[in-house]
């Protein structure tokens, strides 16, 4: 079986949100940064070369095999900030309903602005997220 390539490595993450071209999306992407490192209380790790990751898991399959991979995390993307959540993401329909402007996948959020979404709701929704992956929900 092939290696994933999103792995856990010793990227400087400081660098590399500084490195987010639009400034409205680096502070957005800054804004998250903090709020993940205040709801998991794990420090912001790289993740491949563009996930910025918090908390370490092991996923296991029906079949057997084994994944290596974050409690949650984000990505500011050129036309969104996807954040990366645990479970379906129809298990954080009652909050989506309230969050403000999003769209969302089958298990990322995809927010456009921070200053689109009640970040008390935003809040909620990683700390859900965090529960359900087994980590430590503030």
């Amino acid at each position: 079986m092939a290696e994933l390539k999103t792995q856990a490595n010793d990227g400087d993450v400081d660098a590399f949100l500084a490195g987010v071209e639009d400034p409205a999306r680096r502070a957005d992407a800054l804004a998250v940064c903090t709020l993940l490192a205040d709801v998991t209380g794990e420090p912001a790790v790289m993740w491949g070369s563009a996930i910025v990751g918090f908390g370490h898991r092991t996923m296991h399959y029906a079949d057997g095999r084994e994944l290596d991979w974050l409690v949650i995390g984000f990505s500011p993307r050129k036309a969104n900030t996807t954040i990366y959540l645990s479970g379906g993401i129809e298990s954080y329909g009652d909050l989506l309903a309230r969050l403000g402007k999003h769209s969302t996948g089958k298990g990322c959020l995809y927010l456009k602005r921070l200053s689109d979404v009640d970040l008390d709701v935003l809040r909620a929704v990683l700390e859900r997220s965090v529960k359900s992956a087994g980590g430590p929900a503030t």
